[in-house]
């Protein structure tokens, strides 16, 4: 029997739940500064009830998504192979809290802190872009948390020279929408505006899925002043030395340009186990465009 249970930000009670927990607003939360360990934030998380034998699916979005983008494959995935699912908003995403931190070394002391206490470990970490990046890290520096390992069109190596990530987020921030009446007006209102920077439709509608209503007013429910500030780190990987043995698969979008072969000599190193698998005909979103194949692509890793 399927169950969900959805839980905003507050001290983790683990995840046996019948009840949901809710918080209209994310909460402006500091972290640790001048080098010292990242301060985790409690994150936003929906939970999908399973059998306990097998290690649970944890899937973590990419830059400005939120855990709802993985929700009907995570619905399929309980259902087809009855394990527990775990889709997870990144700190400064969706319904987790804003923090002026936005490290990859920050998000990834977010899910060690937040999956032993959900009894969620060894998982199978299954990460998109920026998650992707996030699952590698974690796996890297915390190995038993981690059973195996799915790294969606993302490598270890800096992808700044095939992202427009940067174009994105001064656009979002460029617009003004103080005087709109309606969240219909003021999503209008952002489409004619990104649409000088973002010519593709369905970019700007996902983007347009964080546009929200928070007291009368419409914003962005990202942090985009952290993500501006942060957005080199978060476009390359922290220099790392230490490597990670267990099961490990690089999906790529057979259209996209960001795991090129040129950067599966520094995935090797990492991760020695690395099996490489093409999706044909999807783009950096392999989940969105294929959704089957991406399915049939888990299920057949984790056979």
């Amino acid at each position: 029997m399927l169950r969900w249970t959805r839980a905003w930000p507050l001290p983790y009670r683990g995840i046996g739940l019948s009840s949901s927990s809710f918080s209209r607003l994310p909460i402006a939360l500091s972290s640790s500064q001048g080098g010292t360990e990242p301060r985790p934030v409690p994150l936003s998380y929906k939970f999908l009830d399973g059998e306990a034998a097998s290690p649970p699916l944890v899937f973590l979005h990419g830059l400005f998504g939120s855990k709802t983008n993985f929700n009907s494959i995570a619905k399929a995935l309980a259902q087809q192979t009855g394990r527990r699912v775990l889709t997870v908003d990144a700190r400064n995403h969706g319904e987790s809290p804003h923090s002026p931190d936005m490290s990859y070394e920050a998000m990834s002391k977010d899910l060690q802190d937040l999956l032993p206490q959900l009894g969620l470990v060894p998982c199978v970490l299954i990460g998109h872009s920026m998650g992707g990046r996030t699952a590698m890290l974690l796996a890297l520096q915390r190995p038993e948390l981690v059973e195996r390992l799915i790294a969606v069109d993302i490598s270890p190596v800096e992808t700044t020279s095939s992202s427009n990530f940067p174009n994105y987020v001064a656009a979002m921030r460029a617009v003004d929408m103080a005087n709109e009446a309606s969240l219909s007006s003021a999503r209008k209102l952002a489409d004619e505006r990104l649409r000088s920077v973002i010519q593709s439709a369905s970019m700007r509608q996902f983007l347009l899925t964080n546009l929200v209503e928070v007291d009368g007013r419409f914003v962005w429910r990202l942090n985009l002043d952290a993500l501006a500030q942060h957005l080199d780190k978060i476009l390359d990987f922290p220099a790392r030395q230490e490597t990670y043995s267990g099961p490990t698969l690089f999906l790529r979008g057979g259209n996209s340009q960001f795991l090129p072969p040129s950067h599966y000599p520094e995935i090797r190193r990492l991760f020695p186990r690395a099996q490489m698998q093409t999706v044909p005909n999807a783009s950096h979103w392999v989940h969105s465009d294929r959704p089957q194949d991406f399915m049939a692509a888990v299920q057949g890793f984790l056979a």
